[in-house]
């Protein structure tokens, strides 16, 4: 496990090998074929536009989440999903009772610089993200007024990373585009959120 600690108090860890190269890949075509995935429209600056992912939201009966002005009702999860949430429960010593799914096509798929620092998910939430698929740069810089510089990882296929402390209100992060990737990867962030 790899460790990095953000001024104040928030902090990452990273298992770069939570799922070994095959099970990574077998869940990746297992997920990439049977999830239901949509493309949504946010507004921004004035104007509607189609969101650079596709994104799906799985959970316990009865879990809604609101972000970008969308409003999502959880999936009930089962098979693989299911199982996966568990596993990262198991890693982390983190109960979850939700993940919101991105489908990053290629490398201009992409999500811009955001906290997960929405009301429902409490005060200093955790976050799991498990990748699958294409590895790609995960950026972090400091909000406004906050002291510290950008920081990056690379987040591997079969990697989880674990967010958490006050983290979400201090720092930003964001999966950038690039042209040098043109393979699909798959996002899995897990969190608790009160139903």
């Amino acid at each position: 496990m790899e460790s990095i600690e953000f001024a104040p108090a928030g902090w990452i860890r990273l298992w770069p090998a939570f799922l070994q190269p095959d099970e990574a890949q077998r869940v990746f075509h297992q997920l990439a074929s049977s999830l239901q995935w949509e493309q949504h429209a946010i507004r921004m600056f004035g104007r509607l536009i189609n969101q650079p992912r596709l994104t799906a939201f799985y959970g316990e009966s009865g879990v809604s989440y609101q972000y970008s002005g969308l409003q999502f009702s959880a999936i009930e999860w089962s098979g693989p999903i299911k199982q996966l949430a568990k596993q990262v429960t198991e890693l982390t010593q983190q109960p979850f009772n939700s993940v919101l799914c991105n489908f990053y096509r290629d490398g201009q798929d992409s999500m811009g610089w955001h906290a997960d620092d929405e009301p429902e998910l409490g005060v200093n939430p955790v976050i799991a993200s498990v990748s699958l698929g294409a590895c790609r740069r995960f950026d972090f810089k400091p909000k406004e007024g906050v002291v510290g510089s950008k920081q990056s990882v690379w987040l591997a296929s079969g990697s989880c990373l674990l967010m958490g402390g006050d983290l979400q209100h201090n720092w930003l992060h964001q999966i950038p585009k690039t042209k040098r990737i043109n393979e699909p990867r798959i996002n899995l962030t897990f969190r608790w959120i009160p139903n």
